[in-house]
């Protein structure tokens, strides 16, 4: 799960736009822009956040800048275990070419120390939109740890996950009905990234139409 391994494989799929999230940190979104760029499709800036109740939140950017200046603002609310020194991942910090340029030492696992109620406008001061993701599943996603959607929060667009039965989750929680929906892969490996069967209609490939139609338009 390399930038130009995923860009390649994502245009092999015959995808135009991408977002790489990685967990708190958005430090490979200049990488895989500039991987994208070179196999023909769009690269939306982007981070997964994890708020302080451990909800999993979908973080889209207009910017580069936008991204690498949220990202920087949530590592300094992490919420870091008493000692690391048991944990064991690589957190790679990559060009454009696949070359590892630094690894990140701070433990991205970690929730931030950030609240549901507090994300929208938080990213929404970076220049970017705040959608919880993958929120059918039994684990790190809104319903699951919150058990509801209260408006207050602020959330226009959710997502998710690409075998949600949306009929019963609109059944089981009718506050979240007129909303906006994103299915996407939600890839933690190369054979994940899945053909092109959802779709967005944007004016252009542009991250900023992508953006606006995600706030404006239906998607489920």
């Amino acid at each position: 799960m390399t930038p130009c391994n995923i860009a390649n494989m994502a245009a092999l799929a015959g995808l135009s736009a991408i977002a790489v999230s990685d967990h708190q940190s958005a430090l490979n979104c200049p990488a895989v822009a500039e991987a994208c760029k070179r196999a023909g499709i769009t690269a939306v800036p982007a981070m997964e956040l994890c708020t302080r109740e451990e909800v999993h939140v979908l973080c889209l950017f207009s910017t580069q800048e936008g991204a690498l200046l949220c990202s920087d603002f949530v590592r300094s609310r992490l919420i870091l275990p008493r000692s690391t020194a048991r944990i064991k991942i690589r957190q790679t910090v990559m060009d454009a070419f696949d070359n590892e340029i630094s690894d990140e030492k701070a433990y991205l696992g970690a929730a931030a120390d950030i609240g549901i109620y507090d994300v929208c406008g938080l990213v929404d001061s970076f220049g970017g939109i705040a959608v919880p993701a993958h929120i059918d599943r039994p684990s790190y996603s809104l319903l699951a740890n919150l058990a509801f959607f209260d408006p207050a929060m602020g959330f226009g667009t959710f997502e998710v996950s690409k075998d949600c039965d949306s009929i019963r989750l609109l059944t089981e929680h009718q506050e979240l009905r007129g909303k906006r929906f994103l299915r996407n892969s939600d890839a933690h490996s190369l054979g994940d990234i899945s053909d092109p069967v959802n779709f967005i209609e944007a004016a252009d490939l542009s991250v900023r139409s992508i953006l606006s139609a995600l706030k404006q338009e239906p998607l489920f």
